[in-house]
């Protein structure tokens, strides 16, 4: 009985550990993504994520961190060693959580990083693509406000793009942030971000 015990604790002591290194890990990575330091905060989620196999979070994050680094990115080869990179995390965390209407937001906007570097060479091979996944997204997930935002702004630099009025789809953010409202994550760590650049969003939208 004794043994028993002294194993029981030994085997809670050490997922108690594990839990702590893996909270302790992500805060830092997050600080170093909140600081812009792509590279550091991507080998952090990433060893993280070797760490948790079985948790796509790490891997969603490494993703996201050298997406948002390569908007506005000028120099191409910069760009495809990032995006290149969010692929490959992207695929990883898509097979551990396949379906995720989260993942398919990373995904898309992805596709949009390379479609905002060169229109001309990326618009026609992945627009329909980037449509799909936010249609297979807000299938999944009609409720989510990241889904009902990232699509808004997908449609509204379409419209401009083709020099369209963006004024239909500022209902949709203005939605959106209803959403944000009442959404709550399932941990500290799953996404949650979004509603700053919803309300902005919104803002540019009472001035057209």
């Amino acid at each position: 009985m004794k043994k028993i015990i002294t194993i029981s604790i030994v085997l809670l002591t050490t997922i108690v550990n594990a839990q702590d290194q893996y909270t302790k890990g992500m805060q830092k990575a997050f600080e170093l993504k909140g600081e812009g330091k792509t590279s550091e905060a991507s080998n952090l989620f990433e060893r993280i994520a070797s760490a948790e196999p079985d948790n796509w979070l790490p891997f969603y994050y490494a993703a996201q961190v050298n997406t948002v680094a390569s908007f506005g990115e000028k120099d191409e080869a910069k760009l495809t060693r990032q995006l290149e990179k969010a692929q490959e995390y992207t695929d990883l965390a898509k097979a551990i959580s396949p379906d995720n209407p989260e993942i398919l937001v990373q995904q898309a906007m992805v596709h949009t990083a390379w479609v905002a570097f060169d229109g001309a060479t990326y618009g026609m091979t992945l627009s329909g693509k980037v449509t799909a996944l936010y249609a297979k997204a807000a299938e999944l997930d009609p409720q989510n406000p990241r889904v009902v935002f990232s699509k808004a702004e997908w449609d509204m630099g379409s419209a401009q793009y083709f020099g369209g009025d963006i004024t239909p789809y500022c209902k949709d953010v203005e939605r959106s942030i209803e959403l944000f409202d009442n959404f709550k994550p399932e941990s500290e760590f799953h996404p949650n971000w979004g509603r700053g650049r919803a309300e902005m969003t919104l803002e540019n939208c009472k001035k057209q």
